[in-house]
């Protein structure tokens, strides 16, 4: 036996004297109560301004050639005053910029790369006149930044440490230079289009990258459609762009959230912006802002700025006529308590399982594949039907979400194997669809899950593990 392996068995041996419920209950309340109160005071805000205005504003693309001139970046007459006086004019209570999108050019005065406005013909630093003048004129300040980076090759199958880096030295700097961001909305991670996972650039890093960097600022990632809405999955808040057909289900758990979609037909400026008709300001009062307000959902209108860096008249003054139709009227609803989001890696993500008697179309394959569409389900007639994931190989792990495709099973229990027998350390009742457990560290080969009650056969979308760093420790470092 190795010396690890003998460290392990006397870690596992020490932990079988833990009380059961201890390990059950393990919990991080400072971090909790903080983030929740945080997350309220988010939904609180209401309604803002999202600015899309980068160098996609110069192509007539959102997706512009990732190699286009910087030379093409040379607003004429941008003021930022300007857009924080329309945002004023809605009765907004912040505004969030795009400082790089999809294709990579930084909007700040960055030391990551050349491939910035500093080097364009208009050499100023855009993200400071935003930060400026939207404080100037008693509005929050919000980041939009993207992982995604096709300039810079930080694509699919092309990650490298390099990138990981470059990403972090940008956050750091938008975190540092320009004063408190109350979040950082972040697009182009985990999605079906941008295909970079949190693996492949690891999200509990940033997570507590940005949170040592200012505890107080929320963490959005713009791309968490597949996961339930009923968990936070690597988010602070969750977040819907309705342009894409994400919408909240009326039946869900209420939640945190944030929803967005563009005052034109396009996040960037096209050409025909100024001749073609705005979205109705009425249609964005009684559709968006209130039914959205109402179910704890903050929403975030696009205004995009033209060429010379000025937000069109027939945008400004459909802005000006929501102002005279509605007013932030002061807290919405109160959230209930919600536990930390997930920001780990999956360690039972296509990992070996196995289960009792399964139906045929549902083996137990389909309850760690990462997909929330597909399913594990227990055959009709098996009393106490069980499902485990084996890791092969002694791992650490402190907490298991098991997601289910509805409310359904009811009283169940949590084991690991630790080489020799299994150790329960959860027996209990949990009616939530998304079931979180968090404790102190445990070391086993395999965990399993054995259910002793449900309303019809048991059904488990994704049986998920993870070892997750201490909330805590991330935001009390400088």
């Amino acid at each position: 036996m190795s010396v690890k392996q003998l460290c392990n068995r006397v870690i596992l041996s020490l932990l079988c004297f833990v009380p059961l419920m201890t390990i059950a209950q393990y919990k991080h309340p400072s971090a909790v109560t903080k983030l929740n109160l945080l997350q309220q005071e988010f939904v609180d805000l209401r309604f803002g301004m999202f600015i899309h205005y980068n160098i996609p504003t110069y192509a007539d693309a959102d997706w512009p050639d990732p190699e286009a001139s910087i030379t093409l970046f040379n607003p004429k007459k941008l003021d930022a005053n300007q857009w924080a006086k329309a945002a004023k004019s809605a009765n907004m209570s912040y505004g969030c910029l795009t400082t790089k999108h999809h294709s990579g050019f930084s909007i700040w005065d960055t030391k990551t790369t050349d491939y910035n406005v500093m080097n364009s013909p208009y050499g100023k630093d855009v993200v400071k006149q935003f930060t400026d003048a939207f404080r100037a004129n008693g509005l929050k300040v919000m980041l939009y930044y993207s992982i995604l980076d096709t300039h810079h090759k930080l694509r699919p199958n092309q990650i490298s440490p390099k990138h990981i880096e470059m990403v972090k030295a940008q956050i750091t700097e938008l975190l540092t230079k320009y004063g408190k961001i109350e979040a950082l909305i972040i697009d182009g991670w985990d999605a079906p289009w941008s295909r970079i996972s949190y693996d492949d650039i690891p999200f509990e890093d940033i997570y507590h990258l940005i949170k040592r960097l200012q505890p107080d600022c929320l963490v959005m990632d713009l791309n968490g459609a597949k996961y339930p809405a009923e968990g936070l999955y690597y988010t602070d808040i969750k977040t819907y762009e309705m342009g894409a057909g994400q919408r909240m289900a009326k039946e869900s758990k209420r939640m945190p959230a944030l929803a967005c979609l563009p005052i034109n037909k396009n996040w960037f400026w096209k050409t025909d912006f100024p001749s073609k008709p705005v979205r109705d300001p009425k249609e964005i009062v009684d559709s968006l802002i209130r039914p959205l307000n109402a179910a704890s959902c903050n929403f975030i209108l696009n205004v995009a700025p033209n060429r010379d860096g000025l937000i069109d008249d027939n945008a400004i003054a459909a802005l000006k006529a929501v102002g005279k139709l509605w007013r932030n009227e002061g807290p919405t609803a109160k959230l209930p308590a919600l536990d930390l989001p997930i920001i780990s890696s999956n360690l039972a993500n296509h990992q070996p399982s196995n289960s009792s008697w399964s139906e045929d179309m549902n083996i137990m394959d389909f309850g760690n594949d990462d997909d929330f569409e597909t399913r594990w389900q227990s055959y009709r007639t098996v009393k106490n039907p069980w499902y485990e994931v084996d890791f092969t190989k002694d791992k650490q792990f402190n907490v298991i979400v098991i997601a289910e495709p509805e409310e359904n099973i009811k009283r169940y229990t949590l084991s690991y194997w630790n080489g020799t027998t299994w150790k329960q350390f959860f027996s209990g009742t949990n009616v939530d669809k998304i079931k979180l457990h968090r404790f102190d560290p445990l070391w086993g080969s395999k965990v399993r899950m054995e259910i002793l009650e449900s309303a019809k056969p048991a059904e488990i979308s994704e049986f998920q593990v993870y070892q997750e760093r201490a909330f805590e420790q991330a935001q009390s470092k400088g």
